[in-house]
């Protein structure tokens, strides 16, 4: 184990540089499972270093739950033994647990709550809400949707701002976010950012390439990249915020001046892996060079405590 158990809770310093070079060089869609995956696998790989930390350091001390044979002196020489660290980890790791859990639960909160404001409509793809706040957003599928693919949720004054082509290019963008099941990524680099710290400005740039995602798509659908960027800017103009009880809290819609620009712009390249000669490339191989670190680091201390701890437990 030795020192390798404490590098998957920096290893994640390691994706910074592709947090923000992903958003601008990569496809989006490419850039959002490039990111949600990096992020996952390092939020598990911390999250093991701290339960290995919590058992090797808290063996000898009193009242703890584990066999006395784990605390036997040879299984100390082989296994360092760190008292500070282990009690660190304790409150450390519940908290991870407690954010995780309030992080997952408020998700699921927001979508039955949505549901339930949708209770009576009809069971239509697109729900017209007559408001006088202008919100749009996308409700998944499940407990708290329709079912299926979701449902689109739009109100009246958001509808009166926007011409037939903007109002096609906003439908576009929100079905998009169904179709990809973006709130699942969301949800994913939300819970990594919770477990670890150093995770945020992956979050931060996930949130923003699915929103980018969703632009190209709609794009794509009503041939248009131009009129897709009218619609972004003027929904973006005019929105209030959508009530507290969606998934638009949850789904920051990204920086909305840069959206579109980009779209604005030469749509983004075919989705291929980047040279490793370019600078987005350097960092995209920093990155999966940083979680495959992190992952063997933390595969090879859980096996070597197994096996010690096996062999030190009595049958």
């Amino acid at each position: 184990m030795g020192v390798f158990v404490f590098l998957p809770l920096v290893l994640p310093l390691t994706a910074w540089p592709v947090a923000r070079l992903a958003a601008h060089r990569l496809h989006p869609r490419m850039a959002t499972w490039l990111l949600t995956v990096v992020s996952a696998v390092l939020a598990l790989c911390s999250t093991l270093c701290l339960v290995l930390l919590m058992v090797v350091g808290t063996a000898q001390l009193p009242g703890n739950p584990l066999p006395d044979g784990w605390s036997d002196p040879e299984v100390r020489e082989a296994v360092p033994y760190d008292e500070v660290a282990g009690k660190v980890a304790i409150p450390a790791l519940c908290a991870v647990l407690a954010s995780c859990m309030r992080a997952a639960w408020r998700h699921r909160w927001l979508r039955r709550e949505a549901g339930r404001a949708l209770a009576g409509l009809p069971a239509t793809a697109v729900v017209v809400l007559p408001e006088e706040s202008a919100y749009a957003y996308a409700l998944p599928g499940g407990r708290g949707g329709r079912g299926g693919r979701g449902r689109v949720v739009v109100t009246t004054a958001m509808l009166d701002t926007l011409t037939g082509p903007e109002r096609r290019a906003l439908f576009a963008h929100e079905r998009a976010h169904l179709d990809a099941r973006h709130h699942l990524f969301l949800l994913t680099v939300q819970l990594a950012a919770r477990a670890n710290p150093f995770l945020r400005p992956l979050r931060t740039a996930v949130a923003y390439t699915a929103e980018r995602w969703a632009d190209e798509e709609a794009a794509d659908r009503v041939g248009s990249r131009r009129t897709v960027a009218r619609a972004v800017g003027k929904a973006a103009l005019i929105s209030r915020g959508a009530p507290s009880v969606t998934l638009a809290g949850f789904a920051p819609a990204g920086p909305v001046p840069r959206r579109v620009a980009a779209l604005l712009g030469p749509a983004p390249a075919a989705l291929a892996w980047p040279s490793l000669f370019t600078s987005a490339g350097l960092a995209a191989w920093a990155a999966a060079a940083g979680t495959t670190l992190s992952a063997l680091s933390s595969a090879n201390s859980a096996v070597t405590l197994f096996l010690i701890l096996k062999a030190a437990t009595p049958l």
